[in-house]
């Protein structure tokens, strides 16, 4: 992993800003991070969280996904996602809103979740999966006059949390099979996927070279990338976050970083 660490190290010192990085080789047992304390605000990062306390909360039998919910026209938010411009008065499930929410990063349907589960159910999730530093406190394009606190992670605390997923140690095998096949469906594809080869093949059923689940979070001057790359063989989990870098720049950086840990990982496949 050396030669790994040493070309990321390269990349994020050239683009300046600070970053939190923190890999987890589950094949190889081997790990490395940067940073990996250091708080960042969430963006739509915290949105992986949330999934996890929604499918907990199903799992203690507080809802049923195929239960519906009406959009409200106070629901509407601006940002990422397509239910703020639909219909208010339009009947969506729960699990339709949790797919919106990881797939198109969705800022209305995420708040809906957020008011199904619960601001202290999303906060004691949190806590039951070990997350020593990160924090949830607001909806998201909603900010109160009076503020408790300011939605943070930390790379590390992001990586354990994708660890236990991808492990099946968190709700059910079943719950994180689900929950993983939404994040490889995420849509925003510009940060860790973007400079990954192209999948497309003339040969139908032929398998993907990779595939990743994963999520990114962005605002003013702050990009994350957090997710699992498996590539063959082989898996790794990658959380990246940035802040103090030119909108323009992260995503470049990140997909930089991207195309680094798939060559590492591909490489090995041959050994």
């Amino acid at each position: 992993m050396k030669q790994l660490i040493n070309s990321i190290e390269s990349i994020t010192k050239q683009a300046g800003g600070t970053w939190g990085i923190s890999l987890d080789d589950l094949d190889k047992k081997e790990t490395w991070t940067s940073n990996e304390d250091e708080l960042f605000y969430a963006a739509s990062v915290i949105k992986v969280p949330i999934l996890l306390a929604a499918f907990t909360a199903f799992d203690q039998r507080k809802f049923s996904l195929s239960d519906t919910v009406k959009l409200r026209k106070e629901d509407l938010v601006g940002g990422s996602g397509v239910l703020q411009h639909m219909t208010p008065g339009t009947r969506l499930t729960i699990y339709d809103l949790v797919t919106l929410m990881i797939i198109q990063s969705d800022n209305t349907a995420t708040n809906m979740v957020i008011d199904l589960v619960g601001t202290k159910k999303i906060q004691q999730t949190m806590e039951d999966l070990g997350l020593e530093n990160s924090r949830f406190y607001n909806k998201l394009m909603v900010v109160p006059a009076n503020l408790e606190g300011r939605n943070l992670v930390t790379a590390a605390d992001m990586t354990s949390m994708l660890k236990q997923m991808v492990m099946g140690e968190v709700v059910s095998m079943h719950a994180c099979e689900q929950m993983i096949d939404m994040l490889k469906k995420q849509q925003l594809q510009n940060c860790l996927p973007a400079r990954l080869p192209e999948q497309d093949s003339e040969i139908i059923g032929t398998p993907n070279e990779w595939e990743l689940a994963h999520k990114t979070g962005s605002i003013s001057r702050v990009c994350h990338d957090i997710g699992i790359l498996y590539v063959g063989n082989r898996t790794m989990v990658v959380s990246i976050l940035s802040k103090g870098v030119e909108d323009r720049t992260s995503p470049k950086v990140i997909a930089d970083i991207g195309w680094e840990i798939y060559h590492y990982l591909k490489e090995d496949n041959y050994k």
